[in-house]
């Protein structure tokens, strides 16, 4: 399965021990322009990922081409962004979504707590709006057996 979660932690436990398996992913797309023009950060990073998963750092606007080469490979991926607006953007560069985990956006002065792993800013809720007039569902939870935290957002 193809599944694209925001989580402004990216690469953690919860993602290496219960998304991996849920998806059955292959291949994990940390897409994130720090991350993916930063050596050192991917070195350490990967440290945490099983040798038998391919870990790919890529810039937010260079997935739909990473996309399109690796298409046959493309069904087994768990797609990383840290923001919203990140998977925003490459939804704008074409990448198509159609289950957007909203997985950890912490807490932050000017954020409302919508439930207990997601805070949102203003633009953040601008950027989920974004995703519901597109059909793109929203499922808001930490880890796969938890319940899905918010219908209808």
């Amino acid at each position: 399965m193809l599944w694209v979660r925001i989580d402004n932690r990216l690469i953690h436990g919860q993602v290496i021990e219960t998304w991996l398996p849920y998806t059955r992913a292959r291949r994990l797309l940390v897409v994130n322009d720090e991350i993916a023009g930063d050596d050192l950060q991917q070195q350490i990073a990967s440290l945490a990922v099983p040798s038998r998963i391919h870990a790919a750092f890529i810039r937010v606007g260079e997935l739909s081409a990473y996309a399109a080469e690796h298409a046959d490979a493309m069904q087994n991926t768990l797609v990383l962004v840290a923001t919203c607006g990140d998977a925003r953007r490459i939804v704008e560069n074409g990448f198509s979504i159609k289950i957007l985990n909203v997985g950890n956006l912490h807490f932050a002065p000017g954020k409302r707590q919508v439930c207990a792993h997601v805070a949102l800013s203003e633009e953040d809720e601008a950027c989920l709006r974004f995703f519901n007039k597109r059909s793109v569902e929203l499922d808001f939870r930490c880890v796969p057996n938890d319940p899905v935290q918010l219908k209808g957002w």
